[in-house]
């Protein structure tokens, strides 16, 4: 069940706690197609796969923005925002990459409110986000999100 952000005040009691798991999502190589074609990023790595089995990774691999951008994907799963005015993506702090997702592979998304800060007569959140891969001990990506909440 998500998390219901419905205040300032029910952001802030969350700070430091894990907020939830999404539920698993399989990336299949038409979304990577897809997320080529959308970016201009046709690098063989990830839409050829027949040159990618022989590759490094033994298959094609997500871009590593395609799985940063599936955050903005799981983050609904898991946070319920109710009695908003508005809400805005600030942008990020720290992402990385630890692990590559391989084609056929499902991932989640882990979410943490790490930081809230009261601004501007709303609150800014950071969530950390870490997309976990099945049956891996490194997640794909982490990433701490900024978003501004404005409530009414």
């Amino acid at each position: 069940m998500a998390v219901v952000f419905n205040s300032v005040a029910t952001v802030m009691a969350n700070v430091g706690k894990e907020l939830g798991v999404s539920d698993w999502l399989a990336i299949e190589q038409g979304r990577i197609n897809q997320f080529a074609d959308a970016t201009g990023d046709h690098q063989w790595i990830h839409v050829d796969p027949v040159k990618a089995a022989s590759g490094p990774f033994g298959a094609c691999i997500a871009h590593g923005y395609l799985t940063l951008s599936l955050v903005n994907y799981f983050m609904p799963q898991v946070i319920s925002l109710e009695n908003m005015k508005m809400g805005v993506n600030y942008g990020c702090d720290k992402i990385r990459f630890p692990n590559t997702v391989k084609v056929g592979s499902r991932v989640r998304g882990r979410c943490e409110l790490i930081r809230a800060e009261e601004t501007g007569g709303g609150v800014q959140a950071t969530i950390r986000v870490t997309v976990e891969i099945e049956g891996q001990e490194r997640p794909a990506c982490v990433a701490e999100t900024i978003s501004r909440y404005f409530f009414n």
